[in-house]
């Protein structure tokens, strides 16, 4: 069984003006999480659900995405970069059933911390997946 990277790495995708920038996320995310020995999971599926989510805000609500960083130790921290330092605020009643409000909900769930920070040209949401986590999620049906 893999126990993931044995150091820290850390990976980099620049997608300020990229088309198409949650799919090319995912597929980076999917191929780093196959690299580090942390795919075929659940967790490595809802992994992917999460970055989507990220990269979904920051296009919405931020401009667009200017990066996506991961880094892989005792967890998996995903780090999205966007062009505006209004930091995220969860919807307080989300309606259900109808779209829009609950994407934060969805990473304050499928994640183990998340977060916010303003920086000098712009913001950074990262999440964290402790890498137990990853190892022992359920295999998935592939």
């Amino acid at each position: 069984m893999s126990v993931g990277p044995a150091a820290s790495q850390r990976r980099r995708l620049a997608l300020m003006g990229v088309r198409g920038a949650v799919a090319k996320g995912r597929d980076f995310t999917r191929e780093a999480l196959r690299d580090w020995g942390w795919d075929g999971t659940e967790t490595s599926e809802d992994t992917l659900l999460l970055v989507s989510e990220l990269l979904t805000n920051a296009s919405l609500h931020a401009d667009g995405c200017h990066e996506l960083v991961l880094t892989s130790g005792g967890s998996l921290r995903i780090e999205v970069y966007d062009g505006t330092t209004t930091l995220p605020k969860r919807d307080p009643s989300p309606q259900r059933g109808l779209p829009g409000g609950h994407g934060l909900y969805i990473v304050e769930r499928l994640s183990d911390r998340w977060g916010s920070r303003a920086h000098e040209h712009g913001k950074a949401v990262w999440a964290e997946i402790e890498a137990a986590r990853l190892l022992s999620g359920r295999p998935t049906g592939r």
